[in-house]
C-alpha cells in the first residue's frame, strides 16, 4: 500500500505542477487570443479536431488496453519486451497514417466541426498546423502507457511540463510579435494572417512533439531499448485487437458526441459577444483540474494493481482496491466541485474581463465533477478486468442523453447555449456513472457499495454545507454584483482565496462532525503516505 501512497504523490506532484504551468498557458493564451473572440474560437475548434481524432486511436484505446495486455505479458521469458517493441511498431505506424490522412482533410474536418465561411477558412488555416499533433499525441500516451505498465509513474505525469514550457515561450513571441487581443483586436477571420497562425498552431504542436519524445529517455531506467520490430505474429495481439474493437467504437460513440457539441456551440453567430467554442474549451480545462490531480493520480496507482489482482483471479483484492480508490477520491472531489461552482466568477475573472459568461460555463461542468471522476473509476476497473464491452453499453447509453440535451441547447438563448451545454454534458455523466456502478457490481458481486455511499453522502452534505458559506463570503466581497471579488486579477485571487479558506475549514469541521476520515486519508495517499487503516465511512 505504500507504493501505491508514493506513486499517487508522484504523481500528483507531476500533474501539479503541470496543470499550474497549464494555467499559466492558458491565461497567456487568452491574453494573445481572447476566449469570446473569433480567433479564439477558431483556434479551439481547430486544436479540437485532432484532440477528438486523438481520442479515438490512442487515450482510451490504449489506456483501456495496453495495461493490462503489458501486465498479462509479463509473465514471458523476456519480460514482455518483444510485445512492447512490436505494439510500439505497430502504434507508431497507424499514429502517422492517421496524422497525414487527417491532415489532408483538414477543410472537410473544419466544416465537419460547424465551421462555415470566413471562419472556416480560419479552421482549416489553423488544422493544418494543429492535425500533426494526433502523432505526437498518440505517440506520447503509448510511450507513456507502457511506463505505467513497468511501474514508472512520474514520466507520464512530468512530461507535460515541457510541452507547456515550450507552449508558453512560443505564446510570449506571439504576444511579443503580434500583440495582445486588447491591444490589437481581431474582430474579423481575415484579420488573421498565415504568420500568426503559423507562430500559433505551430507552437502548440512543437510543444506536444517535446512532451512525446522526452518520454524515449526514460525508457532505458526500466530496462527497456526501442528497437523497430514489424514481426507481429505470435505475441497475441490478437487478443488487443478484440479488447480493441469495443474501445474503438465507445470512443467514435463519444467523439460524434463532441462533435455534435461544436456544432451547436459554433452556432451562437456572434462569436465576438458571446461564449462558445473557447469558453468551453478553457472552463473545461478549469473543470479537469482536480480531476487530473487527484482523480487520475489515485487511479492510475491503483490501476496496475487491480489488473494484477484480475489476472490472479483475487476478486476481494480488487474490490478493496476499488471501494479506497473510490471513497478517496470522492472525499476530495465533493469539496472541489461544490468550491468550483461557488467561485465561479471570479476563477473565470483571473482569464477574461468577460467573466460572466465563462463563469457560468464553468458551473455547468463542475455540476457534474463527481460523477465524472467516479465514473474515471469505474471504466478503469472494467478495463483491469479486460471487459471493454461493458464500457461501450454504459457510454452507449451517456451519448444517448447528451446529444439530446445539447441538441435541446439549440432552444437556449445564444448568451446561455455554452453553459446550456456544459450542464447537458454533466447531466449525461451523472447518468452514465449510474448505469456504470450497477453494472460493475452484477460483474463483481458487490462492490462495498453500502460503504461508498454512506461516505459519499456526507461528503457531498459536508460540501453543501461549507458552499453555502463559501456563497455568503463572496456576496459579502460583491462576486455576484461587479464588486471587489471580480474587480481585477488580484483582488479575484485574494476572493479565490478567502472563499476556499472558509469552505475547507467548514468542510473538515463538518466531515469531523460526521466521523468521517476519508478525507484525511485520501489527502495523505496524494503526499504518499498511506494511513495504517482506514477510516469509518
Amino acid at each position: 500500500m505504500a507504493s501505491v501512497g508514493r506513486a499517487s504523490a508522484m504523481l500528483a506532484s507531476g500533474t501539479m505542477v503541470s496543470r499550474v504551468l497549464g494555467f499559466v498557458r492558458s491565461w497567456v493564451l487568452i491574453q494573445a487570443i481572447g476566449v469570446i473572440a473569433v480567433g479564439a474560437n477558431a483556434y479551439g475548434t481547430a486544436t479540437q479536431v485532432p484532440n477528438s481524432i486523438y481520442a479515438i486511436i490512442a487515450q482510451g484505446l490504449l489506456s483501456a488496453i495496453l495495461v493490462p495486455q503489458i501486465v498479462r505479458a509479463s509473465v514471458h521469458a523476456d519480460g514482455g519486451k518483444a510485445y512492447i517493441n512490436k505494439l510500439v511498431t505497430l502504434g507508431i505506424l497507424i499514429f502517422a497514417g492517421v496524422a497525414i490522412v487527417a491532415t489532408l482533410m483538414a477543410p472537410w474536418l473544419a466544416q465537419l466541426f460547424g465551421a462555415r465561411g470566413d471562419f472556416a477558412g480560419l479552421v482549416t488555416a489553423f488544422a493544418y498546423w494543429s492535425l500533426p499533433q494526433i502523432f505526437f499525441l498518440g505517440l506520447y500516451t503509448l510511450l507513456g502507457e507502457v511506463l505505467n505498465a513497468r511501474k514508472s509513474f512520474g514520466p507520464f505525469t512530468w512530461a507535460p511540463v515541457f510541452n507547456n514550457v515550450v507552449s508558453i515561450a512560443m505564446l510570449l513571441v506571439f504576444i511579443l510579435v503580434f500583440g495582445t487581443q486588447a491591444q490589437h483586436p481581431r474582430p474579423h477571420a481575415t484579420a488573421w494572417t498565415p504568420g500568426m497562425i503559423a507562430l500559433l498552431g505551430g507552437g502548440a504542436t512543437l510543444g506536444i512533439a517535446v512532451q512525446a519524445l522526452v518520454l524515449f529517455f526514460f525508457w532505458r531506467k526500466v530496462g527497456l531499448k526501442f528497437r523497430f520490430d514489424f514481426k507481429w505474429r505470435g505475441v497475441d495481439l490478437g487478443t488487443a485487437g478484440k479488447a480493441a474493437g469495443w474501445t474503438f467504437a465507445m470512443l467514435l460513440l463519444t467523439q460524434l458526441a463532441a462533435v455534435i457539441e461544436t456544432n451547436v456551440a459554433n452556432t451562437v453567430g456572434d462569436s465576438n459577444h458571446f461564449a462558445s467554442v473557447a469558453a468551453m474549451t478553457q472552463s473545461w480545462l478549469i473543470f479537469m483540474l482536480p480531476h487530473s490531480i487527484i482523480a487520475v493520480s489515485i487511479v492510475t496507482a491503483f490501476y496496475t494493481r487491480m489488473a494484477e489482482h484480475a489476472r490472479e483471479g483475487d476478486i476481494t483484492s480488487f474490490r478493496t482496491d476499488f471501494s479506497t480508490a473510490t471513497r478517496s477520491i470522492s472525499a476530495l472531489i465533493s469539496f472541489f466541485s461544490v468550491a468550483i461552482i461557488v467561485a465561479a466568477y471570479p476563477i473565470a475573472r483571473v482569464f477574461t474581463e468577460d467573466y460572466s459568461q465563462m463563469g457560468n460555463v464553468l458551473i455547468g461542468y463542475a455540476a457534474g465533477l463527481v460523477p465524472f471522476c467516479i465514473l474515471f473509476v469505474i471504466q478503469r476497473a472494467f478495463y483491469s478486468l479486460g471487459d471493454t464491452r461493458t464500457p461501450f453499453l454504459f457510454t452507449l447509453a451517456q451519448v444517448v442523453v447528451v446529444i439530446a440535451g445539447v441538441l435541446l441547447c439549440l432552444l437556449a438563448d445564444p448568451q446561455y447555449r455554452a453553459m446550456s451545454i456544459a450542464f447537458a454534458v454533466s447531466a449525461a455523466g451523472t447518468v452514465q456513472a449510474i448505469i456504470a456502478a450497477f453494472l460493475l457490481r452484477r460483474r463483481v458481486r458487490g462492490f462495498d457499495g453500502r460503504r461508498i455511499f454512506r461516505g459519499l453522502w456526507r461528503f457531498l452534505l459536508s460540501a453543501l454545507v461549507a458552499g453555502g458559506a463559501g456563497f455568503l463570503v463572496l456576496f459579502l466581497l460583491g462576486g455576484y454584483t461587479s464588486g471587489f471579488a471580480v474587480h481585477g486579477i488580484i483582488t479575484s485571487v485574494l476572493s479565490i482565496a478567502a472563499v476556499g479558506v472558509v469552505m475547507l475549514a467548514v468542510y473538515a469541521g463538518m466531515l469531523r462532525l460526521l466521523r468521517t476520515q476519508e478525507f484525511g486519508a485520501a489527502w495523505a495517499m496524494v503526499q504518499g503516505r498511506l494511513p495504517r487503516r482506514s477510516g469509518r465511512s
